[in-house]
């Protein structure tokens, strides 16, 4: 059933109390140190000191002062953070209470708050197998809300997923560099790992690209209840499973976990840091694991 417009702005307000503090309290300074800026400015003119790269000395303002002086530069710390979000139909399977939807709305909006803690740009792109919304970069809270509304209410024409056509997209359209998340369970019903593994390659050569994968620890094995029908949630394609039998178990648990390598493999070999979540699992501890290995 769909909300209504007043249970979207509930749910806003909050994951805005709860996100919003947790980025304020935790994430803002990490992320600072975690993120940095590309390049430097010149910020002033000072008289040289014992230990200043000579290199800096600004001729022009020595021979006029008949001092030595040097140009200081700071880092260009404003970034731009772009979200790609999986809104795709596996996005809303979950067995602990919370769908991986609702973990990925979260650590989105925690992202967000973080970025703008920092001044910077933050913008979202929502894919399935195809690029769903684009939503450019700007700063402040109300784009923050805006975002974190989507988030909860959009509704994808698509329930597939390919990866490749958002990191395509983003190449496209943010020229200059940008810190980018990509929020999926990464169950790319696409299946073509080549391309994947070329829009990884050129996107990361532009940007720094970051995976977060979430899961529900029900898709990694089958409980033993039975014969029941299970249902691909993009494909819409239906099987029956006799999950009482040990065979069928293990053989469902072997090929989550080759799935899972193959991922993970992908995701390093194009040098792309990558934290794992569960949908029962703690997020804040597996995002500051994340932001200090950085």
């Amino acid at each position: 059933m769909q909300e209504s417009e007043n249970d979207i702005l509930k749910r806003v307000r909050k994951i805005e109390i709860k996100t919003r503090g947790l980025s304020n309290e935790i994430f803002a300074g990490k992320y600072h140190t975690a993120f940095r800026g590309r390049g430097m400015s010149f910020s002033e003119v000072r008289e040289y000191r014992a230990g200043d790269d000579v290199r800096d000395i600004d001729w022009n303002v020595t021979a006029r002062s008949r001092k030595p002086h040097i140009k200081v530069y700071e880092e260009e710390r404003e970034l731009t953070m772009m979200l790609l979000v999986d809104v795709s139909a596996s996005r809303l399977f979950g067995t602990t209470g919370r769908l991986k939807k609702n973990i990925i709305t979260e650590i989105a909006a925690v992202l967000a708050f973080s970025a703008a803690q920092n001044n910077d740009k933050v913008g979202c792109i929502f894919f399935s197998d195809r690029v769903e919304k684009f939503i450019p970069p700007k700063k402040g809270r109300s784009h923050i809300l805006m975002i974190i509304r989507e988030l909860i209410g959009f509704r994808p024409e698509s329930q597939g997923t390919c990866l490749s056509e958002p990191l395509r997209f983003l190449t496209n359209v943010n020229k200059k560099h940008c810190t980018t998340f990509i929020l999926s369970d990464f169950m790319d019903a696409s299946g073509d790992r080549a391309a994947l593994d070329d829009a990884l390659k050129i996107a990361g050569s532009k940007h720094d690209l970051v995976g977060i994968r979430v899961y529900d620890p029900r898709e990694t094995e089958l409980p033993d209840v039975g014969i029941v029908e299970l249902r691909d949630a993009e494909s819409g394609r239906k099987v029956w499973v006799d999950t009482s039998s040990r065979a069928v178990r293990d053989h469902y648990a072997a090929s989550w976990r080759a799935l899972s390598d193959e991922i993970d493999a992908t995701l390093k070999h194009n040098r792309i840091d990558t934290a794992t979540i569960s949908t029962d699992g703690d997020y804040v501890a597996e995002l500051m694991k994340l932001f200090k290995q950085r």
